[in-house]
């Protein structure tokens, strides 16, 4: 996130804080008020991971006594009596935003009930230091009863965020089981539609067999020189043959397009999503494939695009063909994926410490059909359409460019360039909630 886009989040948190604020109590017949305000700044800090929390802290108490001074002057108070109290709003938040920082980097903040105890010392020390800065400035008495106050405001306040907390996870949960549902609706509804149209496949494969064996005994005739007046019908009926099969197929793929593409309705994903998805499947297809890799990815911007099985599809196969350049040994193999953001373009880096490509071939291997890997317990050969179809959905559906390079026995790096507005949508046309 850009710097300028940071600092307007954490000034219209402040302003939020600010007006929360205004919800307060005194307590002990004093100018000490305990106020809303920062069960609200408590909960921007959890919402918004990358947020700092002693500047969110700063600015929040600079916002909270700005407008406390806007409506004493609008309420026509005498600002002279609480001018120096409004002034230790900013001390506290600050306090609270260091205390917080410093306890914060000591758990994990997603374990709400944990979190809960970080909350409550944050409240209640920087509590503390404020009511002490009162009595050294305005030499007020120590009341020990204040003590048991503060300690019963910090935990209700955070109990208070730890309730909202633990809603809002609940219901994300629920959502998300929701959300879980259809999709394993529209899952077996495919499944059920995709069997139809493989059925029709696998049923012309028997048609393929027949033309094959009648081609063949055409040829067979045609090279013996026998029954030359029926060769041209027999041709004939090769090529109707061939046609119906092609009317079949056409069907199939027009079906499994429309299932794919109409169906499932599915208008976009997160790209951290498509990353998490990635990093479960890719993982467990190194266990499969009893392989000692580790498998590192590195993302640094959040975007949300409608072309997300276009994205998977590319990353899939550039980090299986990674996967099936290192070999099985001792030595952990390695696999980065990094993206970055320049010049108004995402480059997706996948790079591999695996067998590499000869110098001779790297020319080639986006050419369909071309291979480099060859079983040769098995003799079977990879297709080696995964690179050519991977530069075609780059260039065709977003504009983009591949590279490689490869070092012979150090491992390959590939480079995928993707303009922004090729791959981007605003999340709010495609989101309602």
């Amino acid at each position: 996130m850009s710097n300028l886009k940071h600092l307007k989040r954490i000034i219209g948190a402040s302003i939020i804080v600010a007006l929360a604020s205004q919800i307060n109590i005194g307590i002990l017949n004093t100018d000490f008020r305990v106020s809303a305000g920062i069960i609200f700044f408590a909960l921007f800090l959890f919402h918004y991971k990358d947020m700092k929390p002693i500047p969110m802290s700063l600015i929040s108490g600079i916002a909270v006594y700005i407008l406390r001074v806007i409506v004493c002057i609008l309420g026509k108070d005498d600002l002279k009596d609480v001018i120096f109290s409004y002034q230790l709003e900013i001390l506290f938040y600050t306090f609270y935003g260091i205390v917080y920082s410093l306890l914060i980097k000591k758990i994990n903040r997603d374990r709400i009930n944990k979190l809960v105890f970080v909350l409550i010392v944050s409240d209640l020390c920087a509590n503390l230091i404020e009511i002490l800065v009162r009595i050294i400035v305005e030499d007020a008495q120590f009341n020990q009863k204040i003590i048991i106050t503060l300690l019963f405001v910090a935990i209700v306040r955070s109990s208070i965020v730890w309730l909202v907390l633990t809603g809002l996870k609940y219901y994300k949960m629920l959502l998300i089981k929701e959300e879980h549902e259809k999709r394993y609706t529209k899952l077996l509804w495919l499944t059920a539609q995709l069997k139809l149209e493989m059925y029709w496949m696998e049923k012309n494969m028997d048609n393929i067999e027949r033309i094959m064996y009648n081609s063949y005994e055409l040829f067979e005739k045609i090279s013996l020189r026998e029954n030359e007046d029926s060769w041209a019908n027999r041709a004939v009926t090769i090529a109707k043959d061939v046609h119906e099969i092609k009317k079949e197929y056409e069907l199939a793929i027009r079906g499994i397009k429309e299932l794919t593409e109409n169906k499932l309705q599915d208008e976009g994903m997160k790209f951290k999503d498509i990353i998490r998805i990635l990093d479960e499947t890719m993982k467990r297809e190194i266990r499969h494939l009893d392989k000692n890799i580790e498998l590192v990815f590195q993302v640094e911007e959040n975007f949300y695009t409608s072309k997300h099985y276009y994205l998977m599809s590319v990353f899939r196969n550039l980090i299986m063909n990674a996967i099936d350049s290192i070999p099985e040994s001792d030595k952990v193999g390695k696999i980065n994926f990094i993206h970055k953001v320049q010049e108004g373009q995402h480059i997706f880096i996948i790079s591999d410490t695996g067998c590499g490509i000869d110098y001779e071939d790297l020319e080639h291997i986006f050419s369909p059909g071309f291979s480099t890997k060859i079983n040769y317990n098995t003799g079977q050969i990879n297709r080696g359409l995964g690179l050519s179809v991977v530069q075609d959905i780059v260039e065709r559906h977003f504009e983009g460019r591949v590279t490689v390079d490869s070092i012979k026995d150090k491992g390959t790096t590939f480079h995928v360039y993707i303009p922004r507005n090729s791959v981007e949508v605003d999340s709010d046309e495609h989101i309602h909630c």
